[in-house]
This record gives structure tokens, sequence and C-alpha cells, in this order.
């Protein structure tokens, strides 16, 4: 019997009583893993051999993943630190805490966001408690990283699935294929097989001289296994943000732009929010240290002065709390993109505009928010507003059930809600499809007089922020938001859902 090269080192080196794999195979003969299979295969069909294959998992630590087995996961370290501080007994500043447990950079929101989820505390308010009765000892995620730093088999696949989602560890899979020696191939070795000298591929030279005539060619094995290739794609979230915008253009709106990083004036006081709201503390936005904004139009500056010391109209009483310009020209990252809807009403970006007008953004916000399945420091957020005559709260629920009608939800329902800048006001609300729980997805209302006047406006203003990400959960079923943004997303989860149209 003649068979090629490759195919007899594979024969010689397998065994009739045991299963040799592909790698051992590969290292008996000098050939390449990929050589060895596609001899298998051959083997196989001529019935020499049996190929048998198998599915095996691993896990490997990434280097964050040994950076925090070596350091301890940034959660228990927080837990440590608030014991050590006394907030085991009485809440301790969260500042003070996460100074104590050396945390840096994004190891704070890590350890924030899986603190409670642990059971080992709260954090609120700006403070954090300790549970006395938590164990950082048998936190089965610190014992699955050490097992896997020691090569050590890990029986809990609930925390080495959660090491994966965190992106403290890659979860491998392979397929293993084991080679066995048939009846006939014991045979075959035992008759004689004769080496065939073969070639792969056809070369220039070949054709000049006429060798091509009298080579032997080795077969292509067409179901031969491939490199995985992962294609890159457009961010569900992203596609999501473009159907939305898409939606709202087909409604007539225009877009807006504008900067992320913007004065207290546009993002707060053109709305009416006094200046000692506790929305605008350091606990909720994220300050810049940056040079206050000078480009503030002088004549709007004291108009929104004006409204939030006088109030506005007769019956106007404003606020009975302090205001100061200084203020009104420091610089945050936006809380909402209203600060867009203030600068476009003003006439400040695009010129005075006339009634009807209708504008949308889908951007970005950055809020000092506690991590939960549904809440993000950083998140995108639906900005709209409708100027024109004689607008009602009807015309605004009737918009929201035109624009959530696109997106298959039709379930909304409506809460009263109060907001220092639109009067009347309510919230929305869908219902998640997997848990059936009310998911709060926006927030709306009509502009008050204290808004509009100042910015020279004299009609009626409807307007809205919706959350994209919450959109998102109720199209598919997400329960957890963290899975598809941020540093703990679940690459699979993106590669596989399907988008939907």
């Amino acid at each position: 019997m003649r068979l090629p090269e490759s195919q007899v080192a594979v024969l010689e080196a397998a065994s009739a009583t045991d299963e040799r794999t592909i790698e051992q195979l590969s290292e008996a003969t000098g050939l390449k893993p990929e050589t060895v299979t596609g001899a298998a295969f051959d083997l196989e069909d001529a019935g020499l051999v049996t190929v048998a294959t198998a599915e095996a998992v691993s896990h490997a630590l990434t280097a964050e993943g040994e950076t925090y087995a070596d350091a301890g996961l940034p959660e228990v370290r927080l837990y440590r630190a608030a014991v050590d501080a006394g907030a085991d007994a009485d809440p301790v500043p969260m500042g003070e805490v996460i100074g104590a447990a050396a945390l840096d950079g994004p190891e704070v929101d890590i350890a924030l966001a899986n603190y409670a989820r642990k059971g080992y505390g709260e954090v609120a308010s700006g403070e954090i408690r300790a549970d006395p009765e938590a164990d950082p000892e048998a936190d089965s995620e610190a014992a699955a990283l050490a097992a896997l730093v020691a090569d050590e088999a890990v029986a809990d696949d609930d925390a080495l699935d959660q090491l994966v989602r965190r992106g403290l560890a890659d979860r491998n899979e392979r397929t293993v294929r084991s080679v066995t020696l048939t009846d006939e191939g014991v045979t075959a070795l035992m008759e004689g097989i004769e080496a065939a000298e073969t070639v792969d591929r056809l070369t220039p030279e070949m054709l000049t001289s006429g060798e091509w005539r009298d080579v032997e060619f080795t077969p292509y094995n067409v179901e031969a296994d491939a490199p995985e290739r992962q294609g890159g794609k457009v961010h569900i979230l992203r596609q999501t943000a473009e159907r939305v915008k898409d939606t709202l253009v087909g409604m007539g709106f225009r877009e807006m732009d504008g900067p992320h990083a913007d004065s207290e004036f546009w993002i707060n006081d053109c709305l009416f929010m006094p200046q000692d709201h506790p929305a605008r503390t350091h606990w909720d936005q994220f300050a810049l240290d940056v040079a206050p904004m000078a480009d503030i139009p002088e004549d709007l500056l004291e108009r929104v002065r004006s409204a939030h010391l006088d109030g506005v109209g007769d019956d106007g009483d404003g606020y009975h709390s302090p205001w100061t310009e200084e203020v009104a020209r420091e610089i945050d990252l936006r809380g909402h993109t209203t600060s867009l809807s203030m600068r476009y009403l003003s006439g400040h970006e695009i010129g005075d505009l006339e009634p009807p007008e209708r504008f949308f953004s889908v951007e970005k916000v950055y809020r000092n928010d506690t991590l939960d399945p549904t809440h993000l420091l950083e998140f995108f957020q639906i900005e709209g507003w409708v100027m024109a005559e004689d607008l009602s709260v009807r015309d605004l629920m009737g918009t929201f059930e035109e624009f959530y009608e696109q997106f298959g939800i039709t379930d909304l329902q409506f809460k009263p809600h109060y907001n220092p800048y639109t009067e009347p006001s309510f919230e929305l609300f869908g219902t998640h499809p997997e848990t059936g729980e009310l998911i709060e997805i926006g927030n709306s209302g009509m502009f008050r007089e204290e808004v509009l006047r100042p910015l020279g406006v004299e009609c009626d203003v409807m307007a809205w922020g919706l959350a994209l990400e919450r959109l998102l959960m109720l199209m598919y079923g997400f329960d957890d938001i963290r899975d598809v943004h941020g540093t703990l997303c679940d690459l699979d989860l993106l590669r596989e859902t399907e988008v939907l149209h």
C-alpha cells in the first residue's frame, strides 16, 4: 500500500489501544497539527483509523485578572478597608474608605459595582456601610482567581462565568480530536506501507520542466479546521442609536449637536435649577478643573439671573436662595443633553427659531450614579423638543406613543412627576419583556415660563429626555445593561445578538 508521507507518519504514530490527540501525534511526527488533522481524516476515509471528536473548555486569566489575583479583588479590598474604618458599625465617608483601600481609576467603579452585588454592604449618599456578617474569605470569585493562578481545576462554574463577564478570565473552547488505529490499519502496518512522495502545490518550475506529469499531488481536505476569525461589527447600542435617529428624522425632527463639557449656565441655570439644588452637587455631576466659560451672552445671563432671583411674570417669585455668576460659568460634564436644547432654543447655536420647530439629539451624558443593572456613569440620552402654538400634554403623550410603536413598545405608562423646569411633568415606564417589571424609560413635560421667557421663546415647548439603554433593554430583553455597555460587557452576547429591525 502506498500512502502520502504524512499519512504514513500518522499511521505509524497512532495506537490501536490508546486514543492519541492531534497534538500528541503532531509532537510525535514533527508535523504541523493541521497537517496531522488532514492526514487523519484521509486515513479515516480509507478505514485505517477512527477519529473521535470532543469539546474541551479551559480558562485563563487576563492581565487584569492576574493583577487582582495578586492585589485582591477591588470589592474585597473596599470591604476590608470599610471594616477597618468602622463601617460595620456606622456609615463612613466613601472617599475615606476608597483612599484607604488604595483603589485608583477604574478600580473604584468596579469595586462599587460589585460591593452591593456580593452582599458586602451598601453605598448611598456618599457613605459606605459594611455588613459585619460578610466573609471575604469565602468570596467564590477570589477563590476561582487563586485556583486559576495555581493551575488548579475550578468546580464553581458560576464563579468562572462571573470572572469571564468581568473580563478577568478568558473562556476558551476548542475541539479535541483523538485518533485510534482500526483493525484494517493494524493489518496495513503489518503488511507494510510505502511512503509516496507527494507535493502540495503546483509551481511554475514544475510547469516549465514538465515535472508535474510525474509527481503525486496531496489531496486537499476541504473539511479541515480553519482558524476562527472574529470580524468587527457596529455595537448594538450604536445600531439602536442610529435607528432612533432615523425614526425621529422620519417624524420631522432635526438633530442637535454641542459640547460634552459645558457651563453650569447651559446645563442647569437655563433650566431654572436653583444653584443649591442637591442634583447640582459633586455627588451627582462631574465638575472639571478648567477655566470658567467666558462665551455666555450677557443679556441672556442677566435674564436667567433675574428669573432665579425674582421669578418671571407678575406672579413670579423666584428662588429664595443664592445665585452667582461664578457658579454659572463653571464647567461640568453635562448630566443631560437638555443643555443642547437651551443653546438651540435661545438662538445662541443656530440663530433665532420660529415655531413650529422640532429638534432632537442622541448623545452621551455623564452622572455620578451608583452602578447597577439599570444605571451607568455614562449613558445615551434621547433628547427632544417641539416648539409650537397651543401644545398640550396630549400632544406629548401622542408623540411618545408614535415613537415607541416603531420599536414594538405599545404598553407605555405615564406617572406624574416634579421637575424644576417643566410643568406639568411626567415619567414614562415600559414593561420589561422578560422580568415583567416596570422600567423607567424617560422624563418629560412642558417647559415652564421661567425657562422659556429668559430664552426669548413666547410659545409652548414640550420636551423629553429618554434613556437609549433602557429602550435597548425593552427591545432585546436584557436585564443588566452592563452586559452590553461598559468595562464588564459580554463580548459573546454582543457578537451573537441578532439585530432587530
